[in-house]
């Protein structure tokens, strides 16, 4: 499974919470009510889960890292602790231009 940017998970989250409150302040509004809920469908899209409140907790656990075996980002790269490592690039040895 392809998860996404921590960043933009992280950024996703805080909308989504940031109308969450506006929602609860102002029940009535329907403006503010329509756009907690595309927020909330904006996460269920991005953790691929069928309710907000489960996408909201998906993400917090993806943000702390809490997602068992799946792939995690480093530097924005997908990566797995197991996975074998490359050297440097000032260890790389090119065979560019060698006949």
């Amino acid at each position: 499974m392809l998860l996404p940017a921590k960043a933009e998970v992280a950024r996703q989250l805080r909308r989504y919470r940031a109308w969450e409150r506006a929602t609860l302040a102002s029940p009535s509004d329907r403006g503010v009510r329509a756009t907690f809920e595309d927020s909330g469908y904006t996460l269920c899209v991005l953790m691929g889960k069928r309710c907000a409140r489960e996408a909201a907790d998906a993400a917090e656990r993806y943000l702390r890292g809490n997602m068992g075996g799946h792939v995690h980002e480093q530097g924005g790269r997908p990566h797995r602790g197991s996975a074998v490592r490359r050297a440097p690039p000032a260890e790389r040895h090119s065979t560019a231009g060698r006949h």
